[in-house]
């Protein structure tokens, strides 16, 4: 389906159709009345921001109409699964304000898919078939073609049965046999052609242990296991739309099993489905990111240039903020591909409510104020957020030298440079007026570079005073006391892709080439997309803060204590500007 970029120009509220639907099902009276949801993630990687999409909405449609909402884990495919996943699964989902009703797994009902598979090969309706998956894969026909039927597709039901068991036994060799639904090799859909329901994997379960060495797959777990648990609507993303008919009919086949066939229509989930969230200039594949995390390309699962819930988080953003860029984009049938600079918008919005304002240089150099007294320095008062005015205040250091930004200083200045320079004037935030010296303005090292920058300062424009409202051309910078300050690294974060589309770039250059996944990732990679920078200087009162504490470094940009951030070795990881600049720099 056609993609098209949504900016934040063109934000648009859901239409909500889901949610309408969901309206209308219970004014009908259909299961019940009953709105019973599930969020069924597979437990094979870290959730990522496409999955917060779905968790948004599983879960606050069934607390906004009074359902409920599990969270069900899909354990069918053992090879891939681990018990961190789960952990990881569980504390995003807390963590972005949602709470389960009950949690499920798959193999919960591995018996009575094993019960309701024996029954279907008794009904006629499944058989064993020995073929290699590729003479399987080319039986299937093609979408102008039809398919063609196995030469087991006849075989005897008892000898079906026999082999099934023999699935499930140990001894058969993965790949030599699997179990396929009879339904219609010459089918429009081709998932209806006979679809593998079970297939041998051989290995330990982390739940189940050795009891099932036959898996079902997923088109016959994921409907039934919604029939068994209550689920009344299944939400997914588009690419089920074909898989919704064989849901029907597995669903149908379970409740005939059941005895159920009463108002079958009126007593059964619903799937809808809905677009993905697509961000430009980042890859959401779980497979992807796993190979990125193997191959060293980040440092883990929760880099904060990656695009997990995890790594969001360490990143700075806030739950909420997730949650409000999701509801601003909507759900709808269209596959978009949305604007990271939106999602950015929203942070920054967010962010600017909740973040303590600190001050914070990143390339420091020093200015003596020379007509302040030696050895001295005073306590000062800065607004913790003037958004919000329960936050309070908190105290800072003023001395006769202190940091300012590097930037913040030119020796020759502009007629328009509105900063420090000879003879010019500005506003330390909270603290004084100064003025740079005219006849000596710097020093410089042997290379030129200037090391530290004369200044006289006005005592009677101290913040909160009078003379504090006395008009200057400069602007208001911030600073820290140099005595005071605290030595800190901070980590600046860029896109992680150089390219806006990296999953169709992705497939385009390993068509191109023939190479694989990791191989084309490292020529898509933004070398730049991180910059360490050590040699920083906080206020005393950033170096207090903790992971989880939004601060904003004032005239900088959104900033968080990393998780491996120390007393003896602070790191901040910045979030987002306090602007879009992307936008300027493409």
């Amino acid at each position: 389906m056609e993609e098209k970029i949504i900016n934040e120009t063109e934000e648009k509220k859901s239409v909500n159709f889901i949610e309408q639907k969901v309206k209308d099902d219970l004014a009908a009276g259909k299961n019940g009345g009953r709105l019973q949801t599930r969020f069924p993630p597979e437990p094979n990687g870290y959730l990522h921001i496409g999955h917060a999409k779905a968790i948004a909405l599983d879960f606050g449609l069934a607390k906004k109409y009074g359902g409920e909402c599990n969270l069900r884990f899909d354990d069918t495919n053992p090879i891939k699964e681990d018990t961190e996943y789960i952990e990881s699964i569980e504390n995003d989902i807390k963590w972005l304000g949602f709470q389960w009703a009950n949690v499920y797994y798959a193999s919960d009902y591995f018996q009575e898919l094993w019960d309701f598979a024996l029954w279907l090969i008794r009904q006629g309706r499944a058989y064993v078939d020995e073929q290699s998956a590729e003479e399987i894969a080319r039986q299937k026909g093609t979408t102008t073609s039809p398919g063609t039927d196995s030469p087991f597709r006849n075989r005897p039901i008892e000898e079906s049965l026999r082999l099934f068991e023999f699935m499930n036994s140990g001894q058969c060799e993965p790949g030599k046999m699997v179990l396929r639904a009879k339904i219609d090799m010459t089918h429009p859909n081709m998932l209806f052609r006979d679809p593998l329901i079970y297939r041998v994997l051989n290995i330990h379960h982390i739940r189940t242990g050795n009891k099932w060495n036959a898996y079902p797959m997923y088109d016959f777990t994921h409907g039934q296991s919604d029939y068994l648990e209550g689920v009344t609507h299944s939400w997914c993303t588009l690419e089920f739309v074909e898989h919704r008919p064989l849901y029907d009919l597995f669903v149908t086949w379970m409740k005939e099993w059941k005895g159920e066939t009463d108002n079958i229509e009126d007593n059964r989930p619903r799937q809808t489905e809905f677009n993905k969230l697509n961000l430009n200039y980042t890859l959401m594949s779980k497979r992807n990111l796993l190979a990125m995390v193997n191959e060293g390309m980040v440092s883990g699962w929760d880099d904060p240039r990656m695009p997990t819930i995890c790594g969001f988080r360490r990143r700075g953003y806030s739950p909420e903020s997730i949650v409000k860029f999701i509801d601003r984009i909507g759900y709808t049938k269209l596959d978009a591909l949305n604007d990271m600079a939106l999602l950015e918008s929203v942070v920054r919005e967010d962010l600017n409510s909740r973040a303590i304002r600190v001050s914070a240089v990143l390339n420091p150099v020093k200015v003596v104020i020379t007509n302040y007294p030696e050895g001295q320095s005073e306590q000062l008062t800065a607004i913790n957020n003037p958004e919000n005015e329960s936050d309070g205040t908190h105290t800072i250091m003023f001395s006769r030298e202190i940091w300012i930004e590097r930037d913040d200083f030119m020796e020759v200045a502009e007629k328009k440079f509105m900063r420090l320079a000879p003879g010019k004037e500005v506003r330390l935030k909270n603290a004084y007026i100064i003025k740079c010296n005219e006849e000596h303005p710097c020093d410089k090292d042997a290379e030129g570079r200037v090391t530290t920058i004369y200044c006289t300062y006005d005592p009677e424009t101290r913040s909160g005073m009078p003379g504090a409202d006395r008009k200057i051309k400069g602007k208001t910078l911030h600073w820290v006391s140099c005595e005071h300050a605290v030595k800190a690294e901070v980590r600046l974060y860029d896109r992680l892709w150089k390219v806006e589309n990296p999953r169709d770039e992705l497939s385009a250059i390993r068509e191109a080439q023939q190479c694989d996944a990791v191989t084309a990732m490292k020529q898509m990679v933004n070398e730049n997309s991180l910059t360490v920078i050590t040699n920083c200087y906080v206020e005393p009162y950033a170096a207090e803060m903790k992971p989880s504490n939004y601060l904003q470094f004032q005239r900088i940009g959104y900033f968080m204590p990393d998780l491996d951030s120390t007393p003896e070795h602070l790191i901040f990881n910045k979030t987002v500007g306090l602007k879009d600049t992307w936008a300027k720099n493409k």
